[in-house]
């Protein structure tokens, strides 16, 4: 396991060379490219620009593990419209060949989310129909599909999230766990041991439960998070790849918000292993 930052901590004007340029001066060995209608790097990205942020991270020596990608809010796999669906799907195919393009191997999937207008039992349908239709893509491409637990009041236990993954009977379907997200509703070492080889991809964030909403976030190892028996558990189940922290830069000093990830996320690293 090694120190990966996500391109979100970055200013939106600087490019994905740029950022890598300084996450690999700072000691970070993974990236996290971000894609979206509107960047960081735009999903209409042309080719030779994605090529080129590949051979720059591997110039700099660092690897490109994963896309994240927020869009599912926005274009949801689990919309009711049968036409909002159909857009959502060729986004996510469009994020998959970039994935592909820049050497990735998973992509950030918001499967579905449940709100007032949505209910569970729908939003379960049609964000499996979706997932279904992406599948063969993904499987093509080499690149899964890494379906995220991000608050949406979708997949809210572990057993839930498994069984649903084992759903499709496809390897290109699994999870991208999120350390902090979880602290609210439940134990993140339990998730890990339960969803087991299913975890293709991991952010690392941390959570105050008691603050109870998103104020609760703070920097790695000043929340809930028991980092010891996290990373017990991501050993007990084998997870070899990055452990990529998502946090937005400080007002006033990028360098440091990235030095404490880097400092926090070595020192994690080097905690538990006891299986």
């Amino acid at each position: 396991m090694n120190p990966g930052i996500n391109q979100w901590a970055f200013p939106p004007d600087m490019t994905a060379a740029q950022a890598i340029s300084m996450a690999a001066d700072l000691g970070f060995t993974a990236f996290e490219v971000c894609v979206g209608e509107d960047g960081p790097v735009r999903l209409d990205a042309a080719e030779p620009e994605l090529l080129e942020i590949r051979n720059h991270a591997e110039q700099s020596g660092v690897l490109l593990h994963s896309i994240g990608c927020g869009l599912g809010w926005s274009r949801r796999l689990s919309a009711a419209d049968p036409g909002e669906r159909d857009h959502a799907v060729s986004v996510h195919e469009r994020s998959l060949e970039i994935a592909h393009t820049l050497g990735a191997k998973a992509l950030l999937v918001v499967p579905g989310v449940v709100d007032a207008d949505s209910s569970y039992e729908t939003t379960l349908e049609h964000s499996r129909e979706s997932i279904k239709r992406l599948i063969p893509k993904a499987e093509r491409l080499g690149v899964s599909l890494a379906l995220e637990n991000v608050w949406n009041k979708f997949l809210l236990s572990p057993t839930e999230m498994r069984d649903y993954i084992d759903s499709f009977g496809s390897e290109a379907v699994g999870a991208y766990f999120d350390v902090g997200n979880i602290v609210l509703y439940g134990f993140p070492e339990q998730w890990l041991r339960i969803l087991d080889q299913r975890v293709h991809a991991v952010h690392m964030k941390d959570f105050r439960a008691a603050v109870g909403n998103f104020g609760g976030f703070v920097m790695l190892m000043e929340g809930d998070v028991n980092w010891p028996a996290v990373m017990d558990a991501l050993h007990a189940i084998g997870y070899k790849g990055p452990l990529t922290a998502e946090y937005g830069a400080y007002p006033h000093s990028l360098e440091t918000m990235l030095r404490h990830v880097h400092s926090s996320l070595t020192t994690i690293i080097a905690l538990g292993g006891k299986a």
